[in-house]
């Protein structure tokens, strides 16, 4: 029975992710064969000082090395060895030329003016997000859209005053902010795991602590007590108020009611008129 199959249409993100892995250069456990090895990389656990750094290629002979070979002159260890300088290093061939923007395909767009930029951001937004353990828990505080408008902002390179600048530093994401305002993270975000498990153990031992019968003995008693005088102040006022019920207007002024009994005397009693 014959099965009918679909090939699937060739994607330009693949080929362009494929692209950029293998410009990479491979990891290389032995610095040995490395034609540009660094000296200063020496580590005698993992290296043999006579034979790191120089290119070495191990010969067979008929005749005995060993006999013919002499210590005044070479190490015994470079026996069957036969050495070679490092070739200089070549300069790197100059980038070719971009094509021009308005007039080239959009394939070739992406490829010259797109991709070479956007491909070393997600590099360095999967290594945050590594970091920030995005791949082990379901939620985390770390946003990928921040970490990549922030990493092009501050990585302009037509501004070198940018690299201390931050999400919120930015003038167009304030703007954005002031009309679409973010709901504040939950603590369970924030916290670091140092910080939650320092949290969670002292509220436990605060528990533990609570549970002493000393403990509870003194706040049941405490209980009672706040049930006992809640409301104090207002039974007290209440008090007041039976017993003085004028308490709370001010007391009139003496020259103001000595000047209002004068002026009833002087109705009631007019002096005499004093012309003859």
């Amino acid at each position: 029975m014959s099965v009918i199959t679909t090939v699937p249409e060739r994607n330009i993100w693949e080929d362009i992710c494929k692209e950029f892995a293998s410009r990479r250069p491979s990891f290389q456990e032995e610095d040995a064969q490395s034609v540009l090895t660094d000296y200063s990389d020496f580590d005698p656990a993992r290296h043999n000082p006579v034979f790191y750094g120089q290119l070495h290629e191990k010969i067979t002979a008929d005749v005995d090395i060993l006999s013919e070979l002499d210590p005044a002159i070479s190490h015994p260890a470079c026996a069957g060895f036969v050495f070679t300088d490092k070739p200089p290093q070549s300069s790197p061939l100059p980038p070719p030329t971009p094509p021009d923007k308005k007039q080239c395909s959009p394939h070739v767009y992406l490829e010259h003016y797109i991709f070479p930029v956007l491909l070393p951001i997600l590099e360095a937004m999967l290594k945050q997000a590594k970091l920030e353990k995005c791949f082990e828990r379901k939620r985390t505080k770390f946003n990928a859209l921040d970490f990549i408008t922030e990493y092009l902002y501050k990585n302009n390179p037509k501004y070198t005053d940018r690299e201390e600048s931050s999400l919120w530093d930015i003038p167009f994401v304030q703007e954005w902010l002031k009309d679409h305002p973010r709901p504040p993270l939950p603590m369970s975000l924030i916290w670091t795991e140092e910080e939650a498990a320092l949290i969670i153990q002292s509220h436990w031992r605060g528990y533990i602590v609570r549970r002493e019968p000393d403990i509870q003995e003194l706040r049941i008693w405490q209980r009672e007590w706040r049930e006992i005088n809640r409301g104090i102040h207002s039974r007290v006022s209440d008090f007041w108020d039976k017993q003085m019920p004028d308490w709370d207007k001010p007391t009139p002024n003496v020259s103001e009611t000595a000047l209002e009994e004068e002026n009833i005397k002087a109705i009631i009693h007019p002096e005499p008129d004093s012309e003859v």
